[in-house]
């Protein structure tokens, strides 16, 4: 969209922008017709508050069709574009996991930032970027880089983006220096007030004085949901305590915490996980369960561990929607799902799912349960430690200080009566065992080994000692998985597929090079990394009377994947790239996650 002068001149004319200025600029651009620009007007002139709304949220919430783009209604960061192509400025969708906020929110105070509308969002030696949503009121520029002493550069941002951002960055890092007040060595009556806080929270209660603590916790976690974070990682360090999330099977860097606020944060969200404040020498696990801002209940799994500058806190997180999906949204194909279901829709045998830890195991299983909970079925599980509490299904947690191991946790529900037992996973003979009798007594039991691909998993139990005949008459299926990022299909872009590329992923495979690929892009929705979400690349393995029948104490594995392969199991690579061929994902990301191609299937 090219920038007009006359429209430029329209907008800016006032300097601050007015409501009616906007629409008629809109007119006169083409984007709304001028029946609708009256209807705005009148409607806002009627319903006029005594909060006054900027032009761009009043006419964003009219949600006017969009003359230019038919179909689609005008947006708030359409028109906030918009605005930025007629003012001759960038424009920038605030990312906040991109800004320093320590340093940006000292560049200028809080106070003056409101008045004027304006966010810092990053800073250097020489220069300092503000976001406005006033693009045309500039006379703040000038005098703030003569205070500064340093260049003022704008770019134009969301009004609503710029108005959160303020009351977030300002908000957390004073809350932050606060703590960082209130836990330094000269203020005796500022660590009692935390050392009251350490008594209080053991009783259920939260002191007063500590609400900049409590608000800092508060906000970390709302901003992980809304991130779509999978973790959150506390890690204290020599000169700063880092947070960092992972996003999509990525780590992120978030923030920086002064040591002594990484301290407090750690005792409160220890305190919500009720774990003991006072034990910093040993690892110690709770859980925590909390609402996101759309008021859906999240799970967090809370880990901590002693580390060389004080104790690492991993949360991970388990939002019941995302954990527990239908078959088609774990990335199954058509078949993939018929096959899955005649392993687990079984009464009897024993069901693996391999891979490495993040690949999505516990996904697989909690949605296969959920499928197959019902209320003529007794699920149990036994589990270390229970990722996620579900209503549906019998969950004890392991406890290994009093002899409460998986095989114990086995034995024990074998005598609850149960159809389906789930096993966190098999570390040991024991646990092989207990699963082994488990399935003979008529039983499904579904289980976790950390092998990279399904054929070693039966090398896996021969190697923990179970007997070969008692593999052969109890297994009835390995599955191994990975997870890949998805393309953002807001921004996804149509190319071609290197031959090079394609012929190294499907390597002894005569899978057709696909006409038409995608490459990731970047836009608002995926915030600009291409990928939004993750999918499951399987590799399915029905032992039939064939694969039975190879299975020994000296077992050949290289003859016995390729008679897998010759039985219809497909590698995880030729599963990944049917995502591809689909548009759901690249070559690139998929090489990232998977093993190199090796002996099994060279065989």
């Amino acid at each position: 969209m090219a920038a007009s002068p006359q429209i430029a001149s329209q907008l800016g004319r006032r300097g601050r922008l007015g409501l009616d200025d906007v629409l008629a600029a809109l007119v006169v651009d083409g984007c709304v017709s001028a029946e609708d620009a009256r209807q705005v007007r009148m409607g806002h002139r009627a319903g006029r508050s005594t909060v006054e709304l900027h032009p761009l949220v009043v006419i964003a919430n009219a949600k006017l069709p969009n003359l230019r783009d038919p179909g689609r209604p005008l947006s708030l960061e359409g028109l906030t574009e918009w605005l930025a192509t007629h003012a001759g400025l960038p424009y920038l969708k605030i990312d906040p996991m991109k800004i320093n906020v320590a340093t940006v929110t000292q560049v200028v105070s809080h106070a003056y930032a409101q008045r004027h509308r304006i966010l810092p969002v990053a800073a250097t030696p020489g220069e300092v970027t503000f976001a406005t949503c006033e693009p045309f009121d500039a006379a703040w520029a000038a005098d703030l880089a003569h205070m500064i002493r340093r260049d003022v550069r704008r770019v134009v941002s969301s009004p609503i983006d710029i108005n959160r951002y303020l009351q977030e960055f300002y908000g957390v890092q004073r809350s932050i220096q606060l703590a960082q007040d209130a836990k330094g060595a000269g203020d005796a009556s500022a660590l009692l007030n935390f050392e009251q806080l350490v008594e209080l929270g053991k009783a259920g209660e939260v002191g007063a004085d500590d609400r900049h603590v409590v608000h800092i916790v508060d906000w970390l976690l709302q901003y992980a949901f809304e991130q779509r974070a999978s973790d959150i990682h506390l890690e204290p360090r020599r000169e700063a305590g880092l947070i960092r999330f992972r996003i999509d099977g990525i780590m992120h860097k978030v923030f920086e915490l002064p040591p002594p606020v990484m301290t407090a944060v750690t005792a409160r969200i220890k305190i919500l996980a009720r774990m003991d404040v006072a034990e910093k020498r040993r690892p110690q696990d709770g859980r925590i369960k909390t609402r996101s801002a759309a008021g859906r209940e999240v799970e967090l799994r809370i880990s901590n561990m002693p580390t060389a500058f004080g104790e690492k806190v991993v949360m991970r997180i388990f939002d019941p929607d995302i954990v527990a999906k239908d078959f088609s949204q774990l990335g199954f194909t058509a078949e993939e799902a018929e096959a899955w279901r005649g392993m687990v829709e079984r009464p009897h045998g024993i069901v693996l799912v391999t891979g490495p830890t993040g690949s999505g195991k516990t996904t697989t299983l909690y949605s296969t349960l959920k499928h197959l909970a019902t209320p003529e079925i007794n699920v149990c599980t036994v589990e270390d430690p229970i990722e996620m509490v579900s209503p549906e299904f019998n969950q004890m947690q392991v406890q290994p200080a009093i002899d409460l191991d998986f095989a114990a946790g086995v034995r024990t529900l074998l005598r609850q009566d149960p159809d389906i037992i789930m096993v966190g996973e098999i570390r040991d003979l024991e646990t092989a065992q207990m699963a082994v009798q488990a399935s003979l007594t008529g039983h499904l039991v579904l289980s976790t080994l950390h092998t990279n691909d399904a054929p070693s998993a039966v090398t896996r139990l021969l190697d923990l000692g179970v007997p070969h005949y008692l593999i052969q008459s109890t297994l009835t299926g390995v599955v191994a998985q990975r997870l890949v990022r998805t393309l953002c299909p807001h921004c996804k872009e149509a190319t071609g597929q290197d031959p090079h590329e394609w012929a190294a992923l499907v390597h002894g495979w005569d899978l057709p090079l696909p006409e038409r690929v995608y490459r990731p892009v970047g836009c608002l929705e995926c915030r600009n990394t291409g990928f939004t979400g993750r999918t499951g690349i399987y590799e399915m393995l029905r032992l039939g009377q064939r694969l039975r029948g190879l299975i020994s104490a000296q077992l050949d594995l290289g003859r016995f994947g390729g008679a897998a392969l010759a039985e219809g199991m497909r590698p995880l690579r030729i599963s990944a790239a049917d995502q591809v061929a689909r548009g759901l994902t690249t070559v690139q990301e998929v090489l990232t996650v998977l093993p190199p191609i090796d002996t099994i299937e060279a065989d």
